[in-house]
């Protein structure tokens, strides 16, 4: 087994030598506060995707001590589109926390790291070891897709089990006196050639003692524990607008979008069979001379663990009307509010359906 284990560590920091050039700006970064900002950025993210938003964050917040003193709101707006946005809430405090417990200095150990908000295993050790050398592998989808194939491993890695028996393994195969390089090694070797799918099996150099290449489970590992079906919620958003203003609320409650502005909302257990007749009902409560135009077609948006699907209506009163917990915004500044996925869908089309 210990001839194995060298093979594959050999074989990888010889791939990072020869052929691999992958290219990213935070790549053979230094800095803790950059890594950091790239690894929870990265998280649930692609690399294409998250590239402009890296380089968008570093020109408004070159330093934590910039990013922890900015307002919340302008820090989600920036954030707007990369979803999940219980990242960037964490993204903030953990800025904050660094820049008051920690005089703006990121912590240099893993344990330390560990404790501080959104970061989680994965991510302090790929800072403790690549900004400050530490000897710590790094456990991401990128390695345990690796792992699970070359040494065939059946195991669900997304149970106590799995998770245990993935760190133990990958932490074997680190060489201490390369951490750094090894850890970028694996998982630049995990998106370029062991890829979910269609993995370069020809070109890999890791194939001649790879289990799952020598009995073609490749589509099959790594395992992971039953999902359960998503939970399907159904909003109705109401855009009510007067004298050039639109009514808004900031969600605040433990649910989704937190911190995320949206328009009047009602939600259903079940598809409404009338949106129509639910909007008429509803402009008649605010306001008996409102104008209703006609629903859209819904819209959807997938999250981790729920489907919502969204109707919009919008409805022109004569006079703005309190309405509690709302606020009456001008409409000019509706582009400047960070909103969900969703809405930013349906303001989108809209945009395109006036232009």
């Amino acid at each position: 087994m210990k001839r194995v284990l060298q093979f594959f560590t050999d074989t990888l920091l010889r791939w990072n030598t020869t052929e691999n050039n992958r290219q990213m700006p935070w790549k053979g970064e230094k800095d803790p506060y950059r890594i950091w900002l790239s690894e929870i950025i990265l998280q649930q993210t692609r690399v294409e995707q998250g590239w402009n938003y890296y380089l968008a964050f570093l020109r408004q917040y070159p330093t934590i001590h910039k990013l922890a003193a900015a307002p919340d709101h302008e820090v989600m707006k920036l954030w707007e589109g990369l979803g999940y946005y219980s990242r960037c809430r964490n993204l903030l405090a953990c800025a904050r926390q660094v820049v008051t417990r920690y005089d703006g200095k990121m912590p240099q150990t893993s344990s330390e790291l560990a404790i501080l908000p959104g970061i989680g295993p994965y991510t302090a050790a790929a800072i403790a070891s690549f900004a400050f050398g530490e000897p710590i592998a790094v456990v991401d989808g990128n390695v345990i897709r690796i792992l699970s194939r070359f040494f065939g491993i059946e195991l669900p890695w997304d149970n106590p089990a799995g998770k245990k028996q993935f760190t133990a393994l990958a932490a074997s195969l680190l060489p201490a006196s390369e951490p750094a390089l090894y850890n970028q090694a694996i998982m630049d070797f995990g998106a370029t050639v062991c890829k979910p799918a269609q993995p370069a099996c020809q070109a890999c150099g890791l194939a001649a003692k790879c289990l799952a290449y020598k009995t073609n489970r490749q589509a099959h590992l790594p395992v992971r524990t039953a999902k359960a079906p998503k939970k399907r919620r159904y909003f109705i958003y109401f855009i009510f607008s007067s004298q050039g203003k639109v009514l808004v609320r900031q969600r605040q409650d433990r649910d989704v979008w937190k911190n995320l502005f949206e328009f009047y909302l009602v939600e259903n257990d079940r598809s409404p069979k009338s949106v129509g007749a639910l909007a008429a009902d509803k402009a008649i409560t605010l306001g008996a001379r409102a104008l209703v135009s006609v629903p859209t077609e819904p819209y959807c948006q997938v999250l981790t663990h729920q489907l919502i699907v969204a109707w919009f209506v919008e409805i022109a009163l004569k006079q703005t009307v309190f309405v509690e917990g709302y606020q009456w915004v001008a409409e000019a500044e509706i582009a400047g509010l960070a909103f969900p996925g969703v809405i930013r869908q349906y303001l989108a089309h809209r945009q395109l359906q006036q232009g």
